[in-house]
């Protein structure tokens, strides 16, 4: 039985924080344990020379939560926050079937998905992400904490928002915490711009943070399940029940309102355009600049999901009823084929193949070039690869365990501070400035520490650096 047990809640109503922080001391061990009401939480446990160290620094933890308004309180009599899941409904196509040339059971309906040069990305409900390689060899897997809503990219950093409201970077031989979203907010989509994160969410918020996982701005709307938000440099662009509307990237400031018709169930953007898909069947180019409709592009049925290829060349789209449809630049409709294993709820197009992600949690890869369109159009399509999974292949989960070295090598030596009550991080090698605070995990960060990063990137918009790659704690 532990010698002392201290159990705190933070809960405020109608929104903000809904969180514990426990505190155990056992002998000369502490351990914290601390996360959102209602789940596991993560752990953390420290040894120290004497009981009194022990019983001093475990006192000490839990004043430093009670100054910031936590509560005992006994655990288990708040329950976790609800968390919205995108219904499922789908039909099987009566169209001809799309060449699929592999698929991979990802085991639950994802949203999830990401495409470049390197690898393919899928992540579902059941917070399990996979990479493959474009030829459909599975590459690593990663097992979150909750269903994924989505994946993003921002330059080399890989997102993943999840349920519990955390977004995790994937970029790294572990999954890390880099945004903790606010409890009220039940994220529906997210996007990221030079580490600024545009967060949508079921009540038709859009809410922005920024690079130190503070709140920047937010807006609320005339509508509700905003399941579109991009960002650029520019702006935040933002679709919802009654609508799309562009913002001011800096301060909220309202750009645009533009009404189509039908709910916007997915957005998709290039450099002058955004495109919103529709329950109403519909995909609509926007222009970034007013929001005036430049193009429609008319489905059969509502429309899950839509994406683009390089300049908005060609339009694609996916439906309820387990179609994809393409469209040339003007909104002229080139084909209609089925997908075979469901509903796409995500979609990416990369080098003649489209890439889609269903409501049956399978990751497919359609030959999109005009000569196997052309095939299967006359009912001729390859037989599709079932991809396995190796049972051999690590499950890599999210901690806040570090590996340890003494030697800097050619690494990059950050340093966690406190400043005006905040842990922040700054760069502590030569050659780089030390004013500029360091995008790095939260859930990491110990005051006067040393980490060694593999490097930093200044950001785009300049003012801060980002750590990227593996994190060692340096001794």
């Amino acid at each position: 039985m532990a010698d002392d047990h201290t159990y705190l809640e933070l809960s405020e109503e109608g929104g903000g924080a809904h969180k514990f922080y426990e505190v155990v001391r056992d002998g000369t061990r502490v351990t914290v344990t601390y996360g959102r009401i209602g789940e596991r939480g993560q752990t953390k446990a420290s040894d120290f020379a004497t009981e009194q160290q022990a019983r001093t620094v475990a006192a000490k933890k839990v004043r430093e939560k009670t100054r910031k308004g936590y509560a005992p309180a006994v655990r288990g009599q708040r329950t976790r926050r609800p968390v919205t899941r995108r219904a499922i409904v789908s039909s099987r196509s009566t169209a001809r079937q799309a060449p699929v040339l592999w698929r991979f059971a990802s085991g639950a309906a994802a949203f999830g998905i990401f495409v470049d040069e390197r690898r393919c990305w899928v992540g579902n409900q059941r917070g399990d992400v996979f990479t493959l390689t474009h030829g459909g060899s599975v590459t690593s897997r990663f097992r979150l904490p909750d269903g994924v809503k989505c994946i993003v990219a921002d330059d080399f950093w890989i997102y993943a928002g999840c349920d519990d409201g955390k977004v995790y970077d994937l970029s790294g031989k572990v999954p890390r915490v880099a945004y903790e979203i606010s409890a009220d907010v039940d994220i529906y989509w997210l996007d990221i711009d030079d580490a600024t994160l545009g967060v949508s969410d079921r009540n038709g918020r859009i809410t922005t943070i920024d690079h130190e996982d503070e709140f920047q701005w937010a807006r609320d709307v005339d509508g509700d399940s905003a399941w579109m938000v991009r960002c650029d440099g520019d702006a935040v662009y933002h679709g919802h029940s009654r609508g799309v509307a562009g913002y001011d990237a800096a301060d909220g400031r309202p750009r645009w309102q533009t009404p189509v018709s039908g709910n916007v169930l997915f957005g998709w953007q290039e450099a002058d355009a955004v495109y919103a898909g529709t329950g109403g069947g519909r995909v609509f180019r926007l222009n970034k600049r007013d929001g005036a409709v430049a193009a429609v592009y008319r489905c059969d049925a509502a429309v899950f999901s839509c994406a683009t290829a390089p300049g908005g060349r060609y339009v694609f789209a996916g439906d309820n009823t387990s179609s994809v449809y393409c469209f040339d630049e003007s909104g002229e409709r080139l084909w209609k084929l089925g997908t075979g294993c469901g509903s796409a709820f995500s979609m990416q197009f990369l080098d003649d193949r489209l890439y889609i992600v269903t409501t049956d949690g399978t990751l497919a890869c359609i030959d999109a070039s005009e000569a196997a369109i052309r095939a299967a159009q006359e009912g001729s399509v390859p037989e599709p690869l079932d991809v396995k999974a190796a049972a051999s292949l690590p499950v890599v989960e999210p901690t806040v365990a570090l590996e340890t070295t003494a030697d800097a090598g050619d690494g990059v030596v950050v340093e966690c501070y406190q400043d005006s009550g905040r842990l922040r991080v700054r760069v502590v090698t030569p050659g780089y400035d030390s004013t500029w605070h360091v995008q790095f995990p939260k859930g990491i960060r110990q005051p006067g520490a040393r980490y060694l990063v593999e490097g930093v990137r200044p950001s785009g918009r300049g003012g801060f650096y980002r750590a990227h790659g593996d994190i060692k704690r340096l001794l």
